[in-house]
């Protein structure tokens, strides 16, 4: 179920942001004693930011944001698409059903609108995932140390 975050998330913003496999491809993770000076009660909370939830519990984040041209030219004003998980829920398909339930409200909501996604290649998990979803490559790029991978999902067109 994707909702929007609440207080009781909180924990597992911290454990989500300081995890070290969770932020493997994302540059490392950030201490938690940081993280719980800086988190406000309820993170995140605004559209495009969905917690991912199973059996009443969250599992993981889904962002729909603005890209800024800072990342890449090619995603600049484009819907960008972001995803973290708890390492517990990997390899069950929920990353690709709770992205898959954000970009339909994305559609239902900003019809018409290409999304990006840009991870490292070498994150086979969200290559793969990028694929399901009908990301396609626009450009591959360094940063961070890293190649990464920038990708388009062709907007959706309403139909007649």
């Amino acid at each position: 179920m994707l909702r929007g975050s609440e207080a009781r998330d909180r924990a597992t913003f911290i454990d989500l942001l300081a995890s070290p496999e969770v932020h493997t491809y994302l540059g490392g993770p950030r201490p938690r004693d940081e993280l719980d000076r800086e988190l406000p009660e309820v993170p995140e909370r605004w559209p495009g930011s969905f917690v991912v939830e199973l059996d009443g519990t969250m599992i993981g984040q889904i962002l729909l944001r603005r890209a800024t041209g800072q990342r890449r030219p090619a995603a600049a004003g484009k819907a960008d698409l972001g995803y973290l998980f708890l390492p517990r829920a990997w390899g069950f398909g929920y990353a690709a059903e709770a992205c898959t339930a954000a970009l339909d409200w994305f559609d239902g909501v900003l019809p018409g609108e290409p999304v990006v996604l840009a991870t490292q290649s070498a994150n086979t998990g969200s290559m793969r995932l990028a694929a399901k979803l009908g990301f396609t490559e626009v450009e591959r790029f360094h940063a961070w140390d890293a190649e990464q991978w920038l990708g388009v999902r062709s907007p959706v067109t309403p139909s007649a």
